[in-house]
């Protein structure tokens, strides 16, 4: 094999049982981007691979064996009894690998650990509905009792320093502006999209460009708005070394009394790297809630998140938290991303990882601009400003449910959604009592979604002050003290613009009614919306929506929400 690089390059020596001292029945290989990973029977054997990606050196043999000592160091502290060691690999006489003694110089090392029983990790338990609020306060406990037995440094909490946040932060945005995609062509503003009425059936790229744009946005204004708080941080001891890499499937639970830390191990945490695991304990905290969110527990999420904010009598950890989890979504998608670009991989991994990347982005994008919890984004204006194509793309983007009050209109009254009623039949689809139906469907539908703690895009004109009051009236009364986060977002465009888009819908076949010979009519019934409160109540000009990039208007949607909501 000549140097461990051979380990790297091929690993079937290490698949054979015969290599491990405790002869297991058989071996199993899992490859990761930095290490190979070996489940052989009670023990797993995790080599590192001898390569540089400059966020992790393992290029020399020393420095995989310094990985490896360093990985089971740290570990100790939140699994110590999964840790076995470190364990040299040789060659034997014939020149095959193994793990038994020789008298020759080692050529790789690996970390030995005892393997977990299967069914305690968490993200397994998490899909599987078989953990609760007592799980994660176990969890929560665990990691807190971590924080306190450990004391920062002046070393260690400079890597909270917002100059420092941002060398991470660039760094993620950097290795993946080349995969922000622009949105389809076709799609400016006043025109419906190609994809039809469900804006899930349209699926932009990966990473569109809007959404990259709004999270750069998002993430510099920020570091720069909340300095202060983050610096007081470092003064208060809240950087450490923690785990740095706080998925779910890296919490093992077992109901053993013998076990680890009452039962808990978090085990695989970032060892090669001090600047990726010195962090803010709520940095670390929100990869954790970020992936029950990604697994659909946002409910634990938010009950892992206050319990460890109390028990670290921690409070401004909640208010951070939706930032690191912003922050810790975009590293989940650009890993995808980037493991989705392996060709090793068969097709249908790499079309799993693009999905998942895709999902990341999304989130990232929902706590950048609403936060974790639910909120209501209202894209309102005159008809042809762009409200269906900024709201089903926003929707898209978001991950929200969407409604529209076109399809909602036509759906209580039975009509077809793209025939154009005649006018007997139109006059009935928008008498006042029609119209006061389906401001109230929507409303149903924005609860629905909020109870099910999600984002939901309503897509409406919203020309009258009451259905604005009905809504928001709705909203502060199911959202506590302060309400259900919400926003108006009203489009706005010259009167030229919207008549020439009114006549480009002839003889089209759209969920929209309104033609040009309305325009009059439609202009003369709307109520400008000067009751709203800035805080509550953003406006874009879609004016140069076909003129410019179609990206445009959506971007300034989306940094407008990241002030707003």
């Amino acid at each position: 094999m000549g140097d461990a690089p051979a380990v790297g390059r091929s690993c079937l020596p290490i698949e054979a049982p015969a290599s491990y001292p405790h002869g297991p029945d058989g071996v199993e290989l899992v490859r990761t981007h930095l290490s190979l990973v070996a489940l052989a029977g009670r023990f797993v054997y995790k080599v590192q691979k001898p390569v540089d990606l400059g966020f992790a050196d393992f290029s020399t043999l020393a420095k995989r064996e310094h990985a490896c000592r360093e990985e089971v160091r740290l570990n100790h502290r939140l699994c110590a009894d999964t840790y076995v060691g470190v364990v040299p690999i040789h060659r034997d006489a014939d020149g095959a690998l193994t793990f038994a003694e020789t008298d020759e110089a080692p050529v790789a090392f690996a970390v030995k650990m005892r393997r977990l029983a299967e069914e305690g990790f968490l993200d397994d338990r998490i899909d599987a509905g078989d953990a609760g609020e007592d799980e994660l306060e176990r969890v929560a406990r665990r990691l807190a009792d971590c924080y306190r037995r450990q004391a920062s440094t002046p070393e260690i909490a400079a890597w909270g320093r917002p100059e420092k946040l941002r060398v991470n932060t660039d760094e993620n945005f950097d290795q993946t502006e080349a995969h922000a995609a622009p949105q389809p062509s076709g799609r400016g503003a006043g025109h419906s999209t190609p994809h039809g009425d469900d804006p899930q059936a349209a699926r932009s790229d990966v990473l569109p460009r809007p959404a990259f744009d709004a999270l750069r946005y998002y993430t510099d204004r920020f570091l720069d708005e909340r300095a202060a708080l983050l610096h007081r941080r470092c003064a208060e001891g809240r950087i450490l070394e923690g785990h740095g890499d706080l998925r779910l499937e890296h919490v093992h639970l077992s109901s053993s009394a013998e076990a680890d830390g009452e039962g808990v191990c978090i085990y695989d945490c970032v060892a090669f790297n001090e600047r990726l695991r010195a962090l803010d304990v709520a940095n670390d905290a929100a990869f954790l809630a970020m992936d029950l969110d990604f697994h659909g527990a946002p409910g634990l999420a938010l009950f892992f998140a206050r319990r460890l904010a109390a028990l670290l009598d921690d409070p401004e950890l909640l208010a951070l938290i939706d930032f690191y989890k912003t922050y810790r979504a975009y590293v989940r998608a650009k890993v995808d991303l980037l493991q989705s670009q392996n060709e090793d991989l068969p097709d249908e991994k790499r079309a799993e990882q693009r999905d998942r990347a895709r999902r990341h982005v999304q989130q990232a994008l929902r706590y950048a601009t609403a936060g974790s919890g639910p909120a209501v984004i209202a894209v309102m204006g005159r008809p042809a400003t762009g409200k269906t194509t900024q709201a089903q793309t926003l929707a898209e983007l978001l991950g929200a449910d969407y409604a529209a009050s076109d399809r909602t209109r036509k759906e209580l009254a039975g009509v077809s959604l793209r025939e154009r009623p005649d006018d007997a039949a139109r006059e009935a689809l928008y008498t006042p009592g029609m119209t006061e139906r389906t401001y109230a469907a929507l409303c149903d539908r924005a609860l629905d979604a909020t109870r099910a703690k999600r984002p939901v895009v309503l897509d409406a004109t919203f020309g009258k002050q009451h259905h604005r009051d009905r809504l928001r009236e709705t909203l502060r009364e199911q959202g506590g003290e302060d309400g259900i986060p919400h926003c108006f977002v009203e489009l706005t465009a010259s009167d030229d613009a919207i008549k020439a888009r009114l006549a480009d819908r002839e003889g089209t076949r759209s969920l929209s009614d309104a033609r040009r010979e309305d325009f009059e009519m439609l202009a003369a019934d709307y109520e400008a919306p000067t009751a709203l409160e800035d805080a509550r109540h953003v406006t874009v000009s879609t004016d140069d929506g076909d003129a410019t990039a179609p990206d445009a208007t959506t971007t300034a949607v989306l940094k407008r929400l990241v002030r707003h909501l």
